[in-house]
This record gives structure tokens, sequence and C-alpha cells, in this order.
């Protein structure tokens, strides 16, 4: 039996630096941190590992800590038949992609708390699962009757975990580790990622796909880098919609702290109204840099340039530390209560406002919607008194007319009222704040600070912050021999650094350099980190060409080394990198780096052109180096920066990215992309030998536009029929029951406006690579036909 807490209630967790794991230190469980102690102790008693994987700013994690892990009768279960293992996945990335990805594969929907167990020996998963209430509940389990499974599981029918847990490792190691052989990339996949986002671009709340909705700012920064190179007015106009609606939606929605700006991570509506009220950096980072591009390039009215101000001045007055570095995320929670600390009634913004004048109240109340009921009831505490979460209804220069006043005064008028209001917020339970600086997120901000001193005139202030958070890096994060570390608190340095940090650090030094016109010590760190990371985080695959990996080599506490190629809310750390050694290559001008660069584009070429989307960020650095001509002759270079590696070879066809350089989408990819909006009923579907899946597909079809039925009957000779299939992997295939087309002219059947069809995915072969579900169609007008589209629909495919 494994002991839990000491004398003075402390278990192991005691002198941790995370945030996350001294919340849990007081715990009667006996956790141990991740590592050979704790693999050793488990093989030592022949049990189980019991994974558990949240954050500091985790809602749900701190409901399962106060229901289950508290619990003392609950503690003696966990310590007497597991060895228990707590980990924040913002120190170990690397821990919580590997077995999130294992979550996937085994039940299809992921999140936290991650609950995982694992054999001892070879740290493999053989089940998964997040949230568990400590008694049975709307069809769950209770915790204690997992873990008893568990255990008799394991302790009756060990041969059959052990197998299971090879099956989902050898899917996970599919998933995380295959490599995507390289190919031939160019405009097309440019023209693939942006006809895709426009077709799933949400036309009435903006974003991209329905609630849950997050923010996506990796596909709006890919948008406002094609409408630079855009070809023609009418691509510009068509992506300028799609990114005007989004960023209105965005910052007049709640997700955008009204009050004391900022972001919070997601809106749970498809309105972004009602969000989840944690805030993250990385999130702040990349939003503030999102808006203060659009403030330069497409105005917004003055409210892009106020966005992008207030979300800097909110992490700066709340998320920075008195070294300059930039604190991680602050709490959903306050008091134990979500969005407590973050929404008002009506009778508590009349009382904050009670030393304004009426017509300040009363402009309050008209601006943020409180005249109009509530629209937020605490769903964990259902007695609470409706509440409102502060949003507008438009822009404020497009309100600013029917309240008859320049856009200028009313900015100042709200101005006044939201230092009023955040005075009397700052008075009420403050949540929590994960005061760890993270080498990655560090380097995001600052990035993030030097596009912000760039496109919005100079501001002094923002790269004095951008500065001072570079040379903290320098200071405590990074050695003499270019290493990062991956986090810092109190004075203490944890962790190993991930690719990831490796990438954004140089990219954020780069960018000080470019902002401040100095090159040093800026760009000698730069090289020296970068050159680290090479030798680090680069291997040598067979063909001649490179894998950027997630991890060091050697790391012996993962049963896999894995390359994160797939871009979320979090680029990817090897299309981090890509952009990093771009952006190097680019300042430097030396051919050292360009040459790396050069093989990291090659290296992610599979990946981008089996999915642009999903490798979003990638994309970006292929759109950047064929349309930036400081990069062009890297794109020449590539073609043969293999050859020096030892025993490489030139990868067949990649001389070929020359010719594309100045391939950019034009009209016609603006009149396919408008002219037919896809939606799916789901995000994702599980698909195994005997368990197909099924779920609806929506086609809505702009007026003036029909597309070529299925069946389109002899007047179709020469068209192309609408068509759902598997691109990127094999052995899935889709069926679709279409409908009967409607007759156009003689033998031609077409459908107009909107169609369902019933989408079904079967698993019958071996499974390869990464299918993705197509849908192929060619829409024309009553004159024209377009040329055919393929769409790769945002819906995973996940082995059950």
């Amino acid at each position: 039996m494994s002991r839990s807490a000491d004398a003075r209630g402390f278990n192991r967790l005691r002198g941790a630096s995370s945030p996350y794991l001294l919340q849990h230190a007081h715990n009667p469980v006996d956790w141990h941190t991740w590592g050979r102690e704790a693999f050793a102790e488990a093989r030592r008693r022949d049990v189980p590992i019991l994974l558990s994987v949240g954050y500091s700013t985790c809602h749900w994690c701190h409901v399962m800590e106060r229901e289950c892990f508290e619990d003392q009768a609950i503690a003696r279960v966990m310590n007497d038949r597991f060895v228990c293992v707590k980990v924040d996945r913002e120190e170990r990335p690397d821990v919580d992609d590997l077995y999130m990805n294992a979550l996937l594969v085994a039940r299809g929907t992921g999140g936290w708390p991650m609950n995982v167990f694992l054999e001892p020996h070879r740290l493999r998963p053989f089940w998964c699962g997040t949230y568990f209430p400590p008694s049975p509940r709307q069809g769950m389990p209770s915790w204690t009757q997992v873990l008893e499974g568990i255990s008799q599981a394991w302790l009756g029918s060990r041969s059959d975990v052990i197998e299971q847990a090879e099956r989902v490792a050898e899917a996970v190691r599919e998933n995380l580790a295959s490599a995507v052989a390289p190919c031939e990339v160019g405009g097309e996949q440019v023209s693939a990622a942006l006809q895709s986002l426009i077709s799933t671009f949400d036309r009435i709340n903006g974003g991209f796909g329905g609630a849950p909705k997050f923010p996506q700012p990796a596909y709006l920064e890919f948008l406002l880098d094609v409408r630079s190179a855009a070809g023609d007015d009418q691509t510009k106009d068509a992506i300028e919609a799609c990114l005007v609606r989004t960023l209105d939606a965005m910052l007049t929605g709640g997700i955008h702290d009204q009050v004391a700006g900022g972001f919070h991570r997601y809106s749970v509506d498809g309105s972004w109204t009602v969000p989840h009220f944690e805030k993250m950096l990385y999130d702040n980072a990349q939003l503030a840099s999102v808006y203060a591009r659009a403030a330069r390039d497409l105005g917004g009215g003055g409210e892009y340039e106020r966005v992008a101000r207030g979300t800097i001045g909110y992490v700066l007055r709340e998320l920075t530390g008195p070294r300059g570095q930039f604190f991680s995320a602050q709490d959903a929670d306050a008091a134990g209560r979500e969005g407590l600390h973050h929404v008002w009634t009506p009778a508590e913004v009349h009382s904050a406002l009670s030393g304004m004048d009426e017509s300040d109240r009363a402009l309050a109340m008209r601006l943020y919607g409180l005249d109009a009921g509530p629209n937020f009831q605490d769903p964990h505490h259902p007695e609470s008194e409706p509440a409102n979460v502060l949003r507008l209804a438009d822009r404020l220069d497009r309100l600013a007319p029917s309240l008859d006043m320049p856009p200028e005064a009313l900015r100042r008028r709200v101005e006044a009222i939201n230092r009023e209001l955040l005075g009397r917020r700052s008075r009420r339970p403050a949540p929590s704040r994960d005061d760890k600086a993270v080498a990655a997120w560090n380097g995001m901000m600052i990035s993030a600070l030097c596009t912000a001193h760039v496109s919005l005139g100079g501001e002094a202030r923002f790269l004095a912050a951008a500065q001072q958070g570079a040379r903290f890096l320098l200071e405590t994060m990074i050695d003499d021999a270019g290493r990062c570390v991956r986090s810092w608190r109190d004075g203490v340095a944890s962790g190993q650094g991930f690719l990831e940090d490796s990438a954004a650090v140089v990219r954020a030094l780069v960018d000080v350099a470019r902002a401040s016109g100095q090159s040093v010590p800026w760009i000698a760190a730069a090289e020296r980190v970068a050159a680290r990371a090479v030798e680090d985080f680069r291997e040598s695959v067979p063909g001649g060409t490179v894998r950027w990996c997630d991890t060091r080599d050697g790391q012996e506490d993962l049963f896999v080394r894995t390359s994160s190629t797939h871009d979320g809310v979090m680029p990817g750390g090897p299309s981090l990198m890509l952009d990093a050694l771009l952006s190097l290559a680019e300042l430097t001008g030396r051919d050292a780096w360009r040459r790396e660069a050069g093989l990291a584009l090659v290296s992610l070429s599979g990946v981008i052109a089996g999915s642009a989307v999903g490798s979003i960020h990638a994309t970006r650095g292929l759109l950047r180096a064929l349309t930036d001509p400081a990069l062009k002759p890297m794109l020449a270079s590539s073609a043969s920066a293999s050859t020096a590696l030892p025993g490489g070879t030139a990868t067949p066809g990649v001389e070929d990215h020359a010719r594309d350089r100045d391939r950019v989408p034009a009209a016609p990819l603006r009149e396919r992309s408008m002219a037919v909006e896809v939606y799916a009923a789901v995000d994702r579907v599980r698909v195994g030998p005997d368990h197909p899946a099924e779920f609806g597909l929506v086609l809505r079809i702009s007026d003036g536009h029909h597309v070529v039925a299925a069946d389109p009957g002899p007047g179709g000779e020469g068209l192309v029929p609408l068509r759902v299939g598997i691109v990127n992997g094999a052995g899935v295939v889709a069926y679709a029951d279409y409908p009967a087309g409607t007759p156009l002219q003689e033998g031609l059947l077409v459908h107009e406006g909107t169609i369902e069809l019933s989408v079904v995915i079967e698993h019958v072969a071996p499974w390869t690579g990464r299918p993705l579900v197509s849908l192929t169609y060619q829409a024309c007008t009553k004159t024209e036909c377009l040329l055919p589209v393929t769409v790769e629909l945002d819906v995973s495919l996940e082995r059950a």
C-alpha cells in the first residue's frame, strides 16, 4: 500500500513549481510526478499507472478534484490499486499530446481532466477517459466504479489488457510518428486552403463551424496573408468579407472581455456570447497580432486598433511579471464559481456607475445589452441569479450614428464606463492566475508586441515590453548552448524545452531585431537557439529528407517520438520552426538558414498536400515562400538541399516548386468558394471494421448557381458529378445517399438551393495515412460552369 499525505497534509507534489500540481499538493491521493520514480514504483508493485493530466485554469479539473481527489475513501482506492501520477499539460505538452491521441483513438473525443491507465513497463495506455463523478450520474459510471473495474481487469485479464495497450499504442504511433513522404506543393495548396475556409465560414455569426466556437487565429492570419498576396480585387473582397465578419463578431461578443480587454478561451454558443471564462496567454498573443494586422490592413473603423491595444493592455496589466515575463493564464473560476468575476446584473452595473451621470448609466445598459434581459445562467449553480455577459450589438463606429455622436466620442465614453466597471470588478473574488512563464508562449507574446509596434504606428511601449520579455528569456530560460527550458516560476527553471519552445523563441528574437532595427544581441541569440534546435530536434529520414520532432532524441519516458504536424489552437512545433527559419533566413540573408528553411518546407510538403487547412501554419509558410521576393532563392535551393545531408538524394518533384512561386488565388477561386457552402453535422466520427459511421451533410447553393447532380443524366457528359470520397489515406471508403437532381435542361439534372446528404464511412482495408472525407462538386450558372472543386470536410476520422 502506498502512502498518502504527510503529517502536515502534503503529498509528494509539495515541492513542485507548477501551479497546477501545487493545487493538488493537499489531496489525500499519493500523487507522483511523471518520471522514473513513479515508473519504478508501479513496476515494483505490479500495478497500473493512473495518469491524470490537466492544467491550472481548467474548470472541470477543479470539479473532479473537489468531488473525487479530495475524498478520503476514493483516494484510498486510488492509492491501494494504482501508482497515481499528476501532469501539468502546459509543462509537459509531449505527454499530453501522446495520451490525448490515445484518448481520441479509444473514445473519439478528448478533453481535460484526462485520466489514462498505463501498463507500467512500456507506458502504453489501455483505458482512457476524462471527467468522472463521485457517484453514477447521467449515464456515467462513478470514478470508484472505473477504478475497481480497471483494477479487476488488470488482475484477472492481464493478457487482454496488454493486447489492448499494444493496439492503442500502435494506432498512436501511426498517427503521431509516421512520416509523410514529401511531394510537390505550390499555389494549388494555398488555393485549396482558402477555398476550404471560405466554404466552411459561418456567414451569420462569423468564424468556422458551430458551437463551441474557438477564435482560430491561425486561420485569420492565413486569410490576412492571402489577402495581401491575392491577384485580384474580387478575391480580396471575398477574403475581406470573411475576415471582417469574424473579427467583428468576436470583438462585439462576450468572448471578448468588454471591460478589461483580452479574450476568453472559447464561446460555448454559436454567437460568441457566453464564453468559457479562462484566459490563455497564447490565445491573447495570437489575437493581439491578428487585430493589430487587421487594423493596418482593413481599418475596422478604429475598432480593430482599440481591441488590439486593449488586449495587449490586459496582458501587460494582469499577465506580466516584474522581470518582464508573461504569465500563462487566468482561471475561469473565482471562489469556486465559473464566471463569477465577469458577469453582471443590471443592479450591479448601476451601483458601479453610481458616480457617473444618468446618461452614462443608460448608455452602459443599452450598449452592453443589459436592457434586453439576462443571457447567462450558471449551469452548475442553477439557484444563482441570472446575469449578463457584457456584449455589444455592433462595432462602436457603427453604433455611434444611432447615438448621435462621433465614434471617437463614443469610445471615450465607453472607456470611462469601463474604468468604473473594472474598478468595481477588481473588488470581487479574483480568478487565480497561473504565474509560470512558458518559453513558447512568451515567445509568441513578444512577437505579438513587435507586430503591434510595427502595425500601430510605432508604439514605443509595446517595443519596450517586447525587449524586456526577450531579455528575460535570454537571462533565465536559454543556456549558453542555446537550449531552452520549458517553464520558469519564482526563480526556478523547470523541464527541458520542446521544439515549439525553441521555434517560438527564435521567431521572437528575430522579430525584436526587426522591430527595433538592432541586431545586437538578438540575432546572435536567435542563431544560437536555432542551431541547437537543429541538433536536438531534427532527424534525417530515408530518402535524404528530414523530420522535425517535438522532443529531443533519447527521451525514455515516451513510447514514441512524436512529430506534431497538425496545427490547432497552438501551431505545431514543426510549422512553428518553419516560420522561425524563414524569418531567420530573411533577416540574416544567410544561405545556411535558407537551406534549413527549405528542408523544413520539404519535410512538411506531404502534410500540406494532404490537408492544407489541418496544417494551416505550415501552409502560411508555403505562401510566404511563394510570394516573398526575399525568399524566392530559398525555393530553388530547397530542391537540392537534401543532397548535402549524409546519404541524401534530391527529393522528386521539389525542384518544380519554383515554377509555382507566383501562383496565388485569383477570381475563379472566389467564384467557386462563394457558390457553395458545406456544413457537416459532426466534427469527428469513430470508424472500425464492424463499426461504420454515419453523419449528415448540408450544401447551401447560392442564388444563381446550381451543382451538377450525382447522377446528372445524359446531358451531364463532360461535367463532374457530386461525390463524397476519401483523400490523404486509405482503408476507409465513403458513400452517400444522394438526392435525385431536378431537370435544368434537356437531359441534365442538377441541385439548387439547400440539399442534405447522409454520408456513411466504412473501414474496409488496412488503415494507412490520415484519411479525410472530401466532397467534390462542380457549380455552374446559366451561362458557364466553374472549375470542379474538392473540399476537405472538417470531420476527423478516428479508429474505433
